[in-house]
């Protein structure tokens, strides 16, 4: 094509990215500006200054990356552009917002689940949005110009940017109230910023493992506490809580406790950190389970999910780890968790027990995959990962089927404890964050708490023990009841327990 011929130069070039950028990438972007300002002049002014602002800064980073790199430049803004398709879709289909949090989840997430979201949508926003870009920038000629010219275009860039921000500065308080949710729609800028804000954080928080006072074990008795992590539950989904559906047939029967309790976060990382973590902090403690084997309880770890901070045990079995002790067992399911359970905890040659079992049983949006067909108690299920799209009965059905597959698993460590009568034990069941199902549009998890809707925040929190003499306090639990809990039904003492955080009276 003689298009692809002639040379552009770089500003024309730059221009009509910029242009491309704002008006392909940023439907989402000026849909929440347009939902939360008021009609009117100021309105206007806002909304046109926001895209002015967006045109300047895109010019300013692409007419920089191009002429600094040339061919590097190109690929970088290729990737850029791949990266503004995919998260594009993910805002329009599962209406997430590309916060430093939700970047966390982006690299702490393992193909196995990224895998779950791969749709048809996927890939032509991908080819539409992402690659037919990419071919204009590699098969476009570009004129550089001069040296002159590329301070003149950087400072035209700059002076637009700052003049559009400096003609609003009247809607800065506004730009301020609603800054995490516009920056987190704004590309490429979110993404990039909030992997560097992650990255920082993570940095700041696992530089050293901050060791807790020595505690001891001050009771001679034979425990266990098996504490089952559970991933996307959401409180009002399980009958235990008054659900209308019967998603809890199997805990029903059991005598558990079923406390009320909220989650720290909206996304697995933290909800994790917050379940093994002693008290609130973004500072790295020692967790739970590194605690309690510096101690000298015997620990153990189960996982078909990931995400927790660094665990210093042993015993650390993820999924495949437990399939090539028990070849027989299914390993697409999370009851592989729970084979040589039993015998593991008789096996153990010290008087205190600790066995974390990490699912993945309801983290969407695949929940159809997330149980064995016999648990397909409601149907017909959404089969789409592309939730927005799903017939919202359907997507509940499914996301319910998960839920009685999770109460199952409870029930069946349970029974495995009621087994071993000779130990004295204890089942705790707390999910690291609830779930969104459609509620005002919203799906899955990972809404910054200040704005998160209450399904992503409500989570079960279901306590059993074999121990008739020990009653479960009736009140609101936090994530943060799980350390000093399981501390205080083994027996251990430390300078750091709080009793104010202890389910059990």
């Amino acid at each position: 094509m003689k298009v692809f011929k002639d040379k552009v130069s770089l500003t024309g070039m730059c221009l009509t990215l910029s242009i491309f950028t704002v008006a392909a990438y940023h439907a989402p972007f000026f849909s929440l500006v347009l939902d939360k300002i008021e009609c009117g002049f100021n309105g206007v002014m806002i909304t046109a200054g926001l895209g002015i602002l967006m045109l300047a800064l895109n010019f300013f980073f692409y007419y920089l990356v191009l002429y600094a790199g040339r061919f590097v430049g190109k690929c970088i803004l290729a990737f850029t552009f791949i990266a503004d398709a995919i998260s594009l879709y993910f805002i329009n289909s599962y209406e997430v917002l590309i916060t430093d949090k939700m970047m966390g989840n982006v690299f702490n997430t393992q193909f196995s689940e990224a895998s779950g979201f791969f749709s048809l949508s996927a890939v032509l926003y991908v080819l539409f949005l992402g690659v037919l870009p990419c071919i204009y920038i590699f098969a476009r000629k570009v004129g550089y110009g001069s040296f002159k010219r590329f301070l003149t275009n950087i400072g035209i860039g700059i002076g637009a940017a700052l003049a559009v921000a400096f003609g609003n500065m009247q809607n800065w308080p506004w730009i301020d109230r609603n800054s995490t949710e516009l920056g987190s729609l704004l590309m490429p800028w979110s993404y990039t910023v909030n992997t560097v804000r992650y990255y920082s954080a993570e940095k700041k928080r696992n530089a050293k493992e901050i060791l807790l006072p020595d505690a001891r074990i001050a009771t001679d008795s034979r425990d266990v506490c098996v504490l089952i992590i559970g991933e996307s539950a959401r409180r009002d989904h399980f009958s235990l809580y008054g659900y209308e559906r019967e998603t809890n047939p199997f805990t029903a029967k059991d005598s558990v406790a079923a406390l009320i309790a909220d989650a720290a976060a909206t996304y697995t990382t933290a909800g994790v950190k917050a379940i093994l973590s002693h008290e609130p902090s973004n500072k790295l403690y020692e967790i739970l389970p590194n605690y309690m084997n510096r101690t000298g309880v015997d620990v153990s770890w189960r996982t078909s999910n990931w995400g927790e901070p660094p665990v210093h045990i042993d015993k650390y079995y993820k999924i495949k780890d437990l399939k090539a002790r028990f070849p027989e067992a299914d390993d697409r399911y999370d009851g592989i968790l729970l084979e040589g359970l039993k015998e593991d905890i008789l096996t153990s040659e010290k008087a205190k027990t600790l066995v974390v079992i990490h699912t993945n049983t309801s983290h969407g949006p695949t929940y159809f995959k997330k149980y064995p067909s016999e648990f397909e108690e409601f149907t017909p299920v959404c089969t789409t990962v592309e939730m927005s799209k799903a017939n919202h009965q359907e997507l509940m059905n499914a996301y319910d089927n998960s839920v009685i597959y999770t109460d199952w698993l409870i029930h069946s460590v349970i029974e495995t404890l009621k087994e071993i009568p000779e130990v004295r034990s204890c089942m705790m069941y707390v999910s690291d964050h609830g779930e969104s199902l459609g509620e005002n549009n919203l799906y899955m998890h990972g809404v910054p708490m200040s704005i998160a809707p209450r399904e992503q925040i409500e989570i079960p929190f279901i306590v059993w023990t074999s121990d008739s003499t020990l009653r479960i306090k009736e009140e609101e639990a936090s994530q943060y009841h799980v350390f000093h809990s399981v501390m205080d039904f083994l027996g251990v003492e430390s300078p750091i327990f709080d009793e104010t955080r202890n389910i059990f009276e």
